[in-house]
């Protein structure tokens, strides 16, 4: 993410990302022929991380294959990778998380998914979030658009709703706890009594949500890059916004905003403590 993006250029504006976005498919067709062979499985390995968050032998294998592709078909790039760190370029680089969701996965919950993102510049700019449990995918990169797979195979372009009042909106605000424990539980409260709807659909779910029209607002707290990275570009190529809960988004970015873009303002004034 840059700096500023209302202040930034694009750096993907000018630049031609098939073969990337080629690559980040077949990315996602290697991770879900590993993280579905050991989904449900009796023997998954489960472990707890320094920061208490569950990892699994699949989350790990996973990214193991997906950055030994990498390393052969593109040297020259850094990766980023939830379980095994950093590695390479700044300024382009893929950013993994393995499984996103892996307490559903580890719980035989099928709202889990890979997600894949190339940055460029600090700005995410294509990515895949690939939800093999579910028949889903979803991808975006610039000059292609947001598209999504169906679980009957067809594909369609994803857009946003056009919902443009708070009274109107369905939000998904993902974990009621991490609200509280980051002091804004108050202001959530408060903006669901704004809304029309409220859920928590959790993890990248909610943001696919988003960028298909059925949600208009999500926001969450605790993310860290490898969260957040691959869900920005479909939600901003399906004609949404993308931010911190209170500004701009960067890669140090952990509390975020995302909504359709016509409601975005309005419910920043509401969550802004």
């Amino acid at each position: 993410m840059s700096e500023s993006t209302a202040s930034n250029p694009n750096p993907a504006a000018t630049q031609d990302f098939a073969a990337d976005l080629a690559l980040a498919l077949r990315l996602a067709d290697e991770a879900d022929k590993i993280s579905l062979a050991r989904f449900r499985a009796l023997d998954l390995t489960v472990e707890t991380k320094p920061d208490r968050s569950p990892v699994t032998d699949a989350d790990r294998a996973v990214e193991q294959a997906l950055k030994a592709i990498l390393a052969s078909e593109r040297e020259s790039d850094g990766i980023i990778g939830e379980e095994f760190g950093n590695s390479g370029s700044i300024d382009r680089k893929w950013i993994i998380d393995p499984i996103d969701g892996t307490a559903n996965y580890m719980r035989g919950v099928p709202v889990w998914a890979s997600l894949i993102a190339l940055s460029v510049g600090q700005k995410p700019v294509l990515s895949v979030v690939s939800a093999p449990a579910l028949g889903r995918r979803w991808w975006a990169a610039p000059g292609v658009g947001a598209f999504t797979r169906d679980i009957d195979g067809s594909v369609r372009e994803l857009k946003v709703s056009g919902i443009a009042e708070l009274e109107n909106a369905s939000l998904s605000y993902n974990n009621l706890q991490l609200w509280d424990s980051y002091g804004y539980l108050d202001q959530l409260m408060g903006l669901s009594r704004e809304v029309w709807r409220t859920r928590a659909y959790g993890d990248f779910l909610s943001y696919m949500y988003l960028a298909e029209g059925s949600v208009d607002i999500v926001a969450e707290h605790d993310l860290k890059i490898y969260d957040i990275a691959a869900l920005v570009p479909v939600v901003e190529l399906a004609g949404g916004a993308f931010s911190a809960i209170d500004g701009d988004l960067t890669e140090a970015t952990s509390s975020v905003l995302a909504t359709n873009g016509k409601l975005q303002a309005a419910t920043m004034t509401k969550l802004v403590k």
